[in-house]
């Protein structure tokens, strides 16, 4: 993503690259397969539970099954996607928890008997904690963290849904949405958003980006910009970032 965002770059870069491994939101996977149209782009989903990856796009899948969805399940691995409460296994097109089971998944969590009985059921399957769905020919689709959905006025939104269309701002680089608890919504989404280099943007420039293109309570009641982020081994720490909005609107409230 870095050396597409260079001013210096153009598609001629990337002519020698056939194939590349990206993985980020619907829009993001788009637009970067746009800028690279003699590369190959595929994806995946997965996690350390399972090994990295038991879902991969293929070359040969068309730019929407590269882009829209993860792909198949990898060969020895199944995925269900189950329903949050019942764990009941949905169908086609329903949105629920990602299950899995086979090779690549693993058989539980060090020292913890209790974690790994809640995470499996009798029958070896995973559940994820993702949200995400499947269609009619076995592509899975990732949603975001269950635990990262917010409560808007009575409305379910999935933070990563924000992220993907934040992604499609010319000047965005990257975005991360967190829940602020509100008086009159319950919960309300705020971004934090890193600009490309040499860009420059104002609050209300994003939030106008948004009206009129996701509906008015998915937009962002906060914008705050930041240039380093608090990261895990691989993740943006999420709950950093919710502690950091809480603290300043406590703070400017009292």
């Amino acid at each position: 993503l870095d050396l597409l965002n260079q001013k210096e770059y153009t598609p001629e870069d990337f002519r020698s690259v056939r194939t590349i491994f990206n993985v980020g939101p619907t829009e993001q996977l788009v637009a970067m397969q746009k800028q690279m149209p003699y590369t190959i782009q595929v994806t995946a989903y997965g996690m350390t539970e399972m090994g990295g990856s038991v879902v991969m796009s293929d070359r040969s899948d068309d730019i929407s099954g590269r882009s829209e969805s993860s792909g198949k399940a990898l060969p020895g691995n199944e995925v269900q996607i189950r329903h949050p409460d019942t764990r009941e296994v949905l169908g086609p097109h329903q949105q629920g928890e990602i299950a899995a089971r086979g090779v690549g998944v693993f058989s539980g969590y060090h020292n913890d008997a209790t974690k790994t009985e809640e995470s499996f059921d009798s029958e070896g399957w995973f559940f994820s904690g993702d949200l995400g769905s499947i269609d009619e020919h076995g592509r899975v689709s990732f949603l975001g963290r269950l635990k990262d959905m917010l409560k808007v006025g009575g409305e379910n939104v999935a933070s990563v849904e924000i992220e993907g269309f934040l992604a499609t701002h010319p000047k965005i680089k990257l975005s991360a949405v967190v829940g602020l608890e509100d008086e009159k919504y319950g919960e309300v989404p705020v971004a934090f958003v890193e600009l490309k280099p040499g860009e420059t943007a104002t609050e209300e420039d994003i939030k106008d980006f948004c009206v009129g293109e996701i509906a008015s309570f998915k937009i962002p009641k906060h914008i705050r910009f930041l240039q380093e982020w608090p990261m895990g081994a691989t993740k943006i720490l999420k709950y950093e970032l919710k502690e950091r909005i809480e603290k300043e609107i406590k703070t400017n409230t009292n």
